[in-house]
């Protein structure tokens, strides 16, 4: 068991007559870049406060590092650091100050505490701004300075909710690259987002939620097996009959075509030669193209099949 970091067993948690928790289970090795998704109001924050015991819940257990978690459990809430989506600093304070304020909160030690702050400012490359204000810092500096504030005192389990949030690309990969050394160094990272690249690129594991469920959990790889799309081919072609596309249609291996705006999108499930097959058709009624796409399935389709929403689409 010393290898479960969060162990959430068959979780209920309703708000009168709305059930945002329903029996849900998780279980989170340490190590792993866990990826928590969900359509907005699915239950992921009430999943993460119910972990940290800031909200009480009907039914269910929740144990961190091998104990059960209550909202007294101080000693396993000096091993979590948090970083939520809503910066939370302060502005009369400077950068330096905010990091050194967040760290006081665990580590006593003023050495310890010194150097802790140094190392923080160090990996979130803000060495340039410690005596700057928040209100001077750009979008992206200020959820640098949010992580670094949340990392400082070298949790074992750090919490991310949506660290990248309308951040420049150059913070979006310091950030990201951050996020990988930390886990790198022994921290379990749990991490949700909309942004799918970043979750594809970083989590070694994925749980997706629904109305209060987890409906899919696995590696990307074993995502992508779950659904029926395997491939997607658009072509531009601008005029196709509906003949044509009936044939297209017709193929063993397409269960699903549009044609819109001049594009022909050929939705694919299995078969290795499905744009020969496609393109053979097209050449045979002397059909003019334009650009030709294939693409694989994206953790973005998973998530569009499984749930029926977009995350790309954010509420």
């Amino acid at each position: 068991m010393d290898d479960i970091v969060v162990k959430v067993e068959n979780l209920v948690k309703r708000y009168k007559d709305l059930i945002a928790l329903d029996h849900f289970n998780l279980e989170i090795k340490r190590g792993e870049i866990f990826g928590l998704l969900g359509p907005n109001g699915s239950g992921k924050t009430t999943t993460i406060n119910c972990l940290l015991s800031l909200l009480s819940f009907d039914k269910g257990n929740i144990e961190l590092f091998g104990e059960k978690m209550t909202p007294t459990s101080y000693h396993i809430k000096r091993k979590i650091g948090i970083i939520m989506q809503n910066v939370a600093i302060h502005e009369e304070l400077t950068v330096y100050e905010n990091i050194d304020y967040f760290c006081g909160l665990y580590i006593s030690d003023k050495k310890k505490r010194t150097e802790y702050v140094k190392e923080a400012i160090e990996f979130v490359g803000l060495e340039d701004f410690v005596k700057f204000r928040p209100k001077k810092l750009s979008g992206g500096l200020l959820r640098r300075l949010n992580i670094a504030c949340g990392i400082a005192h070298k949790p074992e389990l750090i919490i991310l909710d949506e660290p990248t949030v309308a951040v420049d690309p150059q913070s979006r990969n310091k950030i990201l690259s951050g996020i990988c050394e930390l886990n790198r160094q022994g921290a379990t990272i749990i991490y949700t987002s909309h942004y799918m690249e970043e979750v594809e690129q970083i989590c070694t594991r994925i749980a997706i939620m629904d109305k209060g469920k987890k409906i899919a959990e696995g590696t990307t790889s074993e995502l992508k097996k779950m659904i029926q799309n395997t491939e997607t081919i658009r072509i531009e072609v601008p005029i196709l009959s509906d003949e044509i596309i009936a044939s297209i249609n017709n193929l063993t291996h397409i269960y699903k075509t549009t044609y819109i705006d001049g594009v022909l999108t050929a939705y694919c499930s299995g078969g290795k030669h499905n744009l020969i097959r496609i393109l053979s058709i097209l050449q045979d009624n002397d059909v003019s193209l334009g650009r030709i796409f294939t693409e694989l399935p994206t953790l973005n389709d998973v998530f569009l099949e499984i749930t029926g929403t977009d995350l790309r689409d954010k509420e």
